[in-house]
């Protein structure tokens, strides 16, 4: 038979964390046709990989790309870094699943603005994903705030029974249209007030469905073991996995605690299902925070409503030429967007070295300004992490961007190399991958990504455009 691309001589790491090797890589259609250490077969493309490595595309579980992906398809500041499936609706936010009343409760404002909150279900979202053909796959979350934003009069207290009642049918419901669970962003204002018991009553209809738990912790900070219990207990409570979202130890009265939250983490997973994501950055960012406002550590503002002139300046510089406090400075500034110079880098490194974290890369889009974590995080893992601190071996953290990943978040036929699996490869240079993005110039695509291709189409080449839109929306699969 003649497929449609053979990649010939490469290096194949294929995401399930086992050693690499050579062969050769064929596609027919949207699937890998087939591997073997040499195929004499006719394709209509062949493409010489020789000194590369093949791997399945990275898989982003923790993005905030929910309305840009439809807005702006091509996508170049995923496809450009070998991301080919973005899991949105982190955090609590999602826009499948919303309708809103007004305007767009805070960190809601993350995805976009009002009138692009266009998709009250799962399938309106699924629909206009089909509609843009982004140039990745897409699976969404659902956000425990956007089902208090449907439901409740003031977000500032805890949700009634009634209202409890009817977040559970938007849940039950956006969970048989296939989204892959329920995300809380408990450390917002928007949903601090919500109890455990809130979320518990939640997590009981992701147990039949087979979803999974995702969590913003309601603390990254001193009461940081506490909030990882409260998650821990909700998902014995719904007999459902945990996923700990960006996992950190914010403030530098936190740092090296790291220690602490890994050994809980060790003593759970001998009875739980628990895993984290991690971004390979020691600084944060998201919206503009009172509780976070502090002069231990730097924090940049990316964007501002009343001040947008400030953007990329440093908090303390604002308020010093406005003559005010830092917490003065910034209720001036709100609603604004930050980046917060909070972790210490022995505590990522430990993160990400821990056998059950993926990687998620966890940008925010619409900043005009953003933390180069949305152009830079898995080239950083692959070439800064692996390569140059060795850090964990290759084929390590290329598990942890694909195969451990499309586990956790049950994306049947994706995330390894494997013949019968859909053809999302990433065709990369070892020796020269890195993010080019920094905090100075972070829209800056990555260095040594050869050719990214998605559903068995090209769709980011050398000359480094997108230059196909292939992607789909992934819907839940079955238990």
């Amino acid at each position: 038979m003649e497929y449609d691309y053979l990649f010939k001589h490469v290096t194949v790491i294929d995401g399930s964390g086992g050693p690499e090797y050579r062969a050769d890589v064929a596609v027919a259609g949207d699937r890998i046709a087939a591997i073997a250490p040499t195929l004499h077969a006719a394709a209509r493309t062949v493409i010489d990989g020789q000194d590369r490595v093949l791997a399945p595309g990275f898989i982003d579980v923790h993005t905030h790309d929910d309305i840009n992906v439809i807005r702006m398809p091509a996508y170049l500041p995923k496809i450009s870094q070998g991301i080919t499936t973005v899991i949105v609706g982190n955090c609590g936010i999602s826009a499948a699943g919303t309708t809103l009343k007004g305007e767009v409760p805070d960190p809601m404002n993350l995805l976009g603005e009002a009138d692009q909150f266009i998709y009250p279900t799962v399938d309106h979202y699924a629909r206009a994903v089909s509609d843009a053909r982004p140039a990745v796959n897409v699976g969404t979350l659902v956000g425990h705030t956007a089902l208090r934003n449907n439901h409740m009069d003031d977000l500032f207290r805890p949700a009634r029974d009634n209202e409890i009642a009817a977040m559970r049918r938007d849940l039950r419901e956006a969970l048989r249209q296939g989204a892959l669970g329920l995300s809380t962003g408990l450390a917002y204002a928007t949903a601090f007030a919500s109890t455990t018991e809130e979320v518990m009553a939640l997590a009981e209809e992701l147990t039949d469905a087979g979803g999974l738990y995702t969590t913003h912790l309601r603390s990254e900070f001193a009461p940081i073991l506490d909030a990882m219990d409260e998650a821990f207990r909700i998902g014995r409570h719904g007999r459902v996995p945990v996923l700990i979202s960006h996992h950190k130890c914010a403030g530098a009265q936190n740092w090296g605690r790291t220690r602490e939250t890994l050994k809980l983490f060790d003593k759970v997973r001998l009875e739980q299902d628990v895993s984290c994501d991690c971004y390979p950055y020691s600084a944060s960012s998201s919206t503009l925070d009172k509780k976070q406002i502090t002069d231990e550590f730097d924090i940049v503002i990316t964007w501002s409503t009343p001040h947008p002139e400030v953007a990329g300046r440093k908090l303390a510089e604002i308020a010093a030429e406005w003559s005010m406090t830092l917490q003065e400075a910034g209720a001036k500034l709100m609603p604004a967007g930050a980046i917060y110079y909070n972790m210490d880098e022995q505590d990522v490194r430990r993160v990400l070295s821990y056998p059950v974290t993926l990687i998620g890369s966890d940008g925010l889009p619409n900043d005009p300004m953003p933390h180069p974590r949305l152009w830079g995080a898995f080239p950083r893992v692959l070439g800064h992490y692996s390569r140059d601190e060795k850090l964990f071996p290759l084929t390590t953290a290329i598990h942890k961007m694909t195969g451990l990943s499309a586990a956790r978040f049950n994306l049947s036929g994706r995330g390894l190399v494997r013949e019968g699996y859909f053809a999302d490869l990433v065709l990369f240079d070892p020796q020269t991958v890195a993010a080019r993005a920094t905090f100075a110039e972070p829209q800056q695509p990555a260095a040594g990504i050869d050719t990214v291709m998605v559903n068995g189409s090209i769709s980011y080449g050398e000359t480094g455009g997108a230059i196909g839109r292939a992607g789909r929306f992934l819907r839940r699969a079955p238990n």
